[in-house]
């Protein structure tokens, strides 16, 4: 069994060469502050899936304020972007704590 690391903003395994022309450019998917907190969501490229299942290759962390660290991992580029809203709106007291 053979566990991929590299992946393109598709989810496509991709080799080392090439992801590191893509970690070149600019990763970033949102990048927020709200009040003493930075909500920051990007592409890592790197599996961070330690388990069976898709790839983990996208990140919302959360910078400073009350909530400093929190983070979650996704698969696709639209999970991202649909955390980083979520993150954002639970900072400014808009919705609930994303799951």
């Amino acid at each position: 069994m053979s566990y991929e690391i590299y992946f393109d903003w598709q989810g496509q395994p991709i080799d080392m060469l090439a992801w590191t022309r893509l970690f070149e450019d600019d990763r970033s998917l949102g990048d927020e502050r709200i009040g003493d907190a930075r909500v920051s969501t990007v592409w890592l490229g790197l599996n961070h899936n330690w388990l069976p299942g898709p790839p983990l290759i996208f990140e919302t962390l959360i910078f400073g304020g009350e909530h400093a660290d929190w983070m979650r991992r996704y698969g696709s580029e639209r999970e991202a972007r649909d955390g980083h809203a979520a993150a954002v709106a639970w900072l400014r007291g808009e919705a609930p704590e994303p799951e």
